[in-house]
């Protein structure tokens, strides 16, 4: 799964996801992409179980790019645990996603195949997605 090797800070705070995204909103590398609709943390976990559910329907044809990175760590402290007493330690790993954000891209397979293996990696995220395409130039 992904997760950084090492960060400046270990814990951080949740914040809210404001606004739209402005960067990684377009298509950059493949012909069809997933962009995602709503604000929402996506963990390593469920970028994982996307990309695997796109590559296996894809049967391994092609190419795929995972446009968004777990880089936020989430904590957690114990169940039964007294207030206080600080805050948890790091349990997983999360991406902030932005309305507009391309999650995942994909090239070298037909269109029809794509449409079907991007539905199937959008029932893994918790989050509501759209296919998009690349318009011929």
């Amino acid at each position: 799964m992904l997760q950084p090797t090492r960060t400046k800070f270990r814990k951080a705070h949740k914040g809210r996801i404001h606004g739209l995204a402005t960067s990684g909103a377009t298509l950059a590398f493949g012909q069809y992409g997933l962009k995602a609709v709503e604000p929402e943390r996506i963990t390593a976990r469920q970028i994982e179980a996307a990309r695997r559910a796109l590559t296996r329907h894809m049967k391994r044809s092609g190419r795929v790019w995972i446009r968004v990175y777990p880089d936020v760590p989430v904590s957690k402290k114990p169940l039964e645990v007294r207030m206080g007493s600080g805050k948890g330690a790091p349990e997983f790993w999360v991406a902030r996603v932005k309305p507009g954000r391309v999650l995942f891209e994909i090239d070298g397979v037909p269109l029809v195949l794509a449409r079907e293996a991007l539905t199937l990696a959008a029932a893994k995220l918790p989050i509501k997605t759209r296919f998009v395409e690349r318009i011929a130039e």
